[in-house]
C-alpha cells in the first residue's frame, strides 16, 4: 500500500509541471497514464479533455501560439503517440515549444517484443525525427533532467516538440527523494558576437535599398523591427508566422506578401536583406526561391539556418529582440529619408489589389466582412483551406501571435483544434477559426471539447465548397480527371448543434457580417456555415 507522504513517480512530475509554470494539460486519460492524473488534483493545472490524441497536440500548439508558453500533452502509450505525431511533426516544422509526455511499457518489456498492451518496438524512435529531442526515463531521477532539457531548448534553442516517455513502474513507483521543486531555467537566447554584430551595422548604414525579412522566432521583438524599419527606410515583409509584426497601416508595412508575384518583384531590388528569426523556408513563399539579387543578412538561434539556400552575407547568432536591439543602437540615430521606400511600399499594395483571380476577389471579400467586426484583440486560427490561403496575404493582422496557420507541414485538421487551444493560452480573446469543409472533418469532434470548456467566444467559419477544393483545382490546372475531391458532406448544421454549437448559415455577406458579430457577443461556440454560392 502506498505511503500517503511519498509521490510516486507520475505524481512528482506533475507537481514538478507546475513548478515550471505549465497551467493547462490537454490530453485523454488512459490505463496507462493513471498515475500522471492522480497527481492533477490540486496541482493547479487544468486538464482539458480532447476527443483524440491528434487534437490533443494541436490544442497544445494553438495554446502555445498565442500563449508563447509551451503547450503540454498527456498521452497514452503507442496509438497515443502515433494519433498526436501529426501535431507534434507540425509544431517542428513551425518551431512551435511543445512538451508532450507519454506513458511507455514497463521497462523491463522494453524492446523485447512481448505482446503488451499498446507496445511499439521503439517508441522514442516513431517521435525522433519531429522532436529537438525524445528521451525515455528510465527511472524518476531522469524526470527532472529531461523537463530541464526540454525547458533549455524551450528558453535557449530553437523551440520546438519535445517527447518523453515515462515507462509504467517508474510513473508508479514512489520517488526516493523529492526533486520537484528543481527547476531549472536558462537565461536566453543571447547576443551575436561584437565583431558579426559590426560587420552588419556597416553592411546595412551602406545599403541603399535595404529591406526586412522577419518571421515567427521575432514575435517578441515587434518594436525593435518596427523602430529599425523607420530607422533604415527600409520596408518590412513577414512570414505567415511573422503576420502582424508591424501594424498594416504602416507606410513601411509590406506584409507576408513574399507569396505573390509582385512581392516577389520587390524583394528581387533590394541590395540588403535583413532576414530575422526566419527559416525563409518555400512554405512562406510558394516557390522554391526567393529572386535575391542582395547580401542577406540572418538574424536566427538556429546556426544551420545560416548557409542553407541564402547563405549569409553576416550570421548573427542570437535572440531576435536583443540583435534588433543592439543594431539600433550601433547605427546611425538620424533616419533616413523614407519617401522613396513607402512609395514603392504602396505601389505593392496596388499591384496586389489588381491582381486578384476571381477566386481571390470572392475570398478577399468574406475577409474584408471579417476585419470590419472582428474585435481588435481577436485570434484567427486557420486551417489548409482556400480561404486561408487568401488570408495568409491579404487579412491584415493587427498584431503578432493573432493568424495562427499550419504553414510548414501543410496538415489539414489543424484549425480547429488549435483555436480551441489557443482559447485556453488567452481566454480573454475571442477567437475565430477558418477552415474548409474537408479540413472539419479531420478534427470536427473536438468541437465536444469545445462547448464542454469554453464560455466565452470562438467562432467557427466553415467554408463550405463541397470539394476538397485547392487539390480539384490543381486536378484541373494540370489535365487529370478530378477524382476523390468531391465527396459527400454530412449536414454540417446538425453535426454542430449536435455537439451544443450555436448555427448561422447565412445566404449573403451582409449576413454574414451580422452573424459573425452576434458570435463574438455569444459566451460559447458558434458555427457559420458560409456556402461558396452565397459569398459571391
Amino acid at each position: 500500500m502506498q505511503n500517503n507522504n511519498t509521490l510516486t513517480g507520475g505524481q512528482a512530475l506533475v507537481r514538478l509541471l507546475a513548478n515550471y509554470g505549465v497551467d493547462t494539460v490537454f490530453g485523454i486519460p488512459g490505463v496507462h497514464t493513471l498515475e500522471l492524473y492522480r497527481g492533477l488534483p490540486g496541482s493547479g493545472i487544468r486538464h482539458v479533455l480532447t476527443r483524440h490524441e491528434q487534437g490533443a497536440g494541436f490544442m497544445a500548439d494553438g495554446y502555445a501560439r498565442v500563449s508563447g508558453k509551451p503547450g503540454v500533452a498527456f498521452i497514452i502509450t503507442g496509438p497515443g503517440v502515433t494519433n498526436a505525431a501529426t501535431a507534434i511533426g507540425q509544431a517542428y516544422a513551425d518551431s512551435i515549444p511543445m512538451l508532450v509526455i507519454s506513458s511507455v511499457n514497463h521497462t523491463a518489456s522494453l524492446g523485447k517484443g512481448w505482446g503488451c498492451l499498446h507496445e511499439t518496438q521503439d517508441q522514442r524512435a516513431m517521435t525522433a525525427p519531429i522532436t529537438a529531442f525524445s528521451a525515455v526515463a528510465l527511472s524518476a531521477e531522469d524526470l527532472p533532467e529531461l523537463i530541464a532539457r526540454a525547458y533549455a531548448v524551450f528558453d535557449s534553442e530553437r523551440p520546438r516538440p519535445v517527447h518523453i516517455s515515462v515507462p509504467l513502474d517508474v510513473l508508479a513507483a514512489p520517488i526516493a527523494r523529492d526533486w520537484t521543486n528543481e527547476v531549472v531555467r536558462r537565461a536566453g537566447r543571447g547576443l551575436p558576437s561584437a565583431d558579426a554584430l559590426r560587420q552588419a551595422v556597416d553592411k546595412l548604414a551602406a545599403a541603399k535599398r535595404p529591406m526586412i525579412i522577419a518571421g515567427g522566432g521575432a514575435l517578441h521583438a515587434a518594436d525593435a523591427l518596427a523602430a529599425l524599419s523607420e530607422r533604415l527606410a527600409a520596408p518590412l515583409f513577414t512570414s505567415v508566422a511573422g503576420k502582424g509584426l508591424l501594424a498594416p497601416e504602416a507606410p513601411l508595412a509590406a506584409g507576408a506578401t513574399l507569396c505573390v508575384q509582385a512581392g516577389w518583384d520587390m524583394i528581387a531590388e533590394a541590395d540588403v536583406v535583413l532576414a530575422i528569426g526566419t527559416e525563409m523556408a518555400d512554405t512562406d513563399y510558394w516557390c522554391e526561391r526567393l529572386p535575391l539579387t542582395g547580401e542577406v543578412i540572418r538574424v536566427d538561434v538556429d546556426s544551420r539556418k545560416f548557409n542553407d539556400f541564402y547563405p549569409s552575407a553576416v550570421a548573427l547568432l542570437g535572440d531576435s529582440k536583443a540583435t534588433a536591439e543592439a543594431l539600433l543602437a550601433a547605427l546611425p540615430a538620424a533616419a533616413r529619408d523614407a519617401s522613396g521606400a513607402r512609395d514603392r511600399v504602396a505601389q505593392l499594395r496596388k499591384q496586389i489589389d489588381g491582381s486578384h483571380a476571381p477566386l481571390q476577389l470572392i475570398h478577399k471579400a468574406i475577409l474584408e466582412r471579417i476585419a470590419k467586426v472582428l474585435p481588435d484583440n481577436a485570434f484567427i486560427a486557420s486551417d489548409m483551406t482556400q480561404l486561408a490561403y487568401s488570408g495568409n496575404y491579404l487579412y491584415p493582422s493587427k498584431a503578432p501571435r493573432g493568424w495562427l496557420h499550419p504553414t510548414g507541414y501543410g496538415t489539414l485538421g489543424y484549425g480547429v483544434p488549435a483555436g480551441i487551444g489557443a482559447k485556453f493560452g488567452a481566454p480573454e480573446r475571442p477567437g475565430l477559426i477558418l477552415v474548409g469543409d474537408g479540413g472539419f472533418l479531420y478534427t470536427a469532434q473536438e468541437l465536444a471539447t469545445a462547448t464542454e470548456e469554453l464560455d466565452s467566444p470562438l467562432v467557427v467559419l466553415l467554408w463550405n465548397n463541397d470539394a476538397l477544393g485547392q487539390i480539384r483545382d490543381d486536378m484541373i490546372s494540370l489535365d487529370i480527371e478530378p477524382i476523390g475531391v468531391l465527396p459527400r458532406n454530412p449536414d454540417f448544421a446538425l453535426l454542430a448543434r449536435a455537439y451544443g454549437c450555436e448555427v448561422r448559415q447565412p445566404q449573403s455577406l451582409d449576413e454574414l457580417e451580422r452573424e459573425l458579430c452576434e458570435g463574438f457577443a455569444h459566451p460559447g461556440v458558434t458555427l457559420i456555415e458560409l456556402k461558396h454560392a452565397c459569398a459571391k
